[in-house]
């Protein structure tokens, strides 16, 4: 089916506090998520001209523990990036080619049998990393693929019958480039959905690509980046986004505007209740980020493209008439009723009155 293109501050120690609010988080835990997210982030920025946005929903991937999908084409700092998110908290970073002859095992490891120890030694894949760039993974078979995508659901790897886990925490960025199609296969839907987040870097200003021309005369800045964090405070602050308050009336909203995709007239498949899931986990990451303990509406606005487009299967007759998923999401942003403070509840459109609406629109 087709689918659309698409010297840093004192982190606050991340441990439970004496005090907590009255919705049991604490405003410790959300400062030191939001010192730990500024500080990777400026980090990164000494790397990454600009792009502020995308090393922001990074951040969230991490937090949340999700993985990445980059749709854009060559040569917009996708491998600069990754490695210098992985440099900055102090994690492991690989990256894997995908070909068309790359094998399951070129992945995830092999066994072999050592002469010497007279026994067989189990070899890692570069699927043992902290964070892993898997390059145009549509270039892979889909066995190949399916490889990978079990590694990043269930965080394992299986080799002749022995179960080992991968390191923690563990970031997959695949990257998809959109311009060439011949040779490749396409993730099915299926696929598509276990990412938590599809984006794209996009071209920098003019501003942005003069200061990158200015970087370059002296040492490459990446050779010279240093880590600011650990992987331990990682799934600390990881740990902590799970206190974060989300109101009952905002956990309805979410659910709405997920719902919502499922009766949209130019929608033929909508998103499931893994995004569902996926929306309301990222909220609450973006809302630490951003020094706040409860989540507001606008976090789930900023996050719903990026979360839920790739989970959507467009009708043939939209397609047709050149609609994408954001236009489509944005329509049901705008459609669907925000929570206002104070409310107990938020009557949602059902999917038949969606869509009428969206034919109204049309």
């Amino acid at each position: 089916m087709h689918r659309d293109a698409p010297h840093a501050p004192t982190i606050p120690p991340l441990t439970a506090p004496l005090a907590t609010n009255a919705d049991g988080t604490s405003p410790r835990d959300v400062a030191g998520i939001a010192a730990f997210g500024a500080r990777v982030a400026e980090n990164v920025g000494r790397v990454v001209v600009g792009k502020r946005d995308v090393v922001e929903l990074l951040l969230v991937a991490l937090l949340c523990e999700g993985h990445v999908l980059i749709e854009d084409v060559p040569g917009v700092g996708k491998t600069t990036l990754a490695r210098a998110v992985a440099r900055s908290i102090g994690g492991a970073f690989r990256r894997i080619q995908f070909t068309p002859d790359l094998l399951p095992s070129d992945v995830a490891g092999i066994a072999y049998f050592n002469q010497k120890l007279g026994d067989f030694q189990f070899r890692p894949g570069p699927v043992f990393a902290n964070v892993v760039l898997a390059d145009e993974i549509n270039r892979a078979t889909p066995r190949t693929q399916s490889a990978l995508l079990e590694a990043m659901e269930e965080r394992t790897v299986t080799v002749e019958g022995e179960t080992m886990p991968l390191p923690r925490p563990f970031l997959v960025l695949a990257t998809e480039n959109p311009i060439e199609l011949e040779g490749t296969f396409p993730l099915p839907e299926a696929q598509l959905d276990r990412f938590l987040v599809r984006l794209a870097v996009g071209y920098p200003s003019h501003a942005e690509e003069d200061a990158i021309l200015d970087r370059s005369r002296a040492e490459a800045p990446l050779a010279a980046l240093d880590a600011v964090a650990t992987p331990a405070e990682l799934e600390a602050a990881a740990t902590a986004v799970r206190d974060v308050h989300v109101a009952d009336d905002l956990r309805h909203y979410v659910t709405s505007v997920v719902r919502a995709t499922r009766g949209h007239e130019a929608v033929g498949l909508g998103a499931s209740p893994r995004g569902s899931l996926a929306l309301f986990r990222c909220a609450r990451a973006l809302a630490a980020l951003r020094g706040r303990a409860t989540v507001l509406p606008d976090d789930v606005k900023a996050l719903a493209i990026p979360v839920l487009a790739h989970r959507l299967v467009l009708a043939p007759e939209a397609r047709l008439r050149g609609r994408d998923a954001a236009g489509i999401l944005a329509e049901i942003l705008a459609m669907v009723p925000v929570p206002v403070e104070g409310a107990v509840g938020v009557a949602s459109s059902p999917p038949d009155k969606a869509r009428d609406v969206s034919r109204s629109s049309d």
